[in-house]
């Protein structure tokens, strides 16, 4: 996957919860914007879990994009 496609999905109108498939087979669930930092170089990237750990993702191993339901965290919750 490219960085555009990830700047695609973090800048969509109205932003839609998304799930990234890595090439590993592990997944990540993106329920806001604001969960993912991306590296200054474009290669690499954090993304933030619900419970406030994290991890660090090499994009060059992003498999797939998958966009979820819409709701956010904060809707399901609350």
């Amino acid at each position: 996957m490219t960085v555009e496609q990830l700047q695609a999905m973090q800048h969509a109108q109205p932003f839609r919860p998304y799930r990234i498939h890595m090439a590993d087979g592990r997944s990540l669930d993106v329920h806001h914007p604001d969960f993912v930092a991306r590296a200054p170089t474009g290669r690499g990237a954090i993304v933030y879990k619900l419970d406030e750990t994290f991890e660090v993702i090499d994009l060059l191993l992003v498999a797939s994009f998958e966009v979820l339901n819409g709701q956010s965290a904060q809707k399901r919750t609350g």
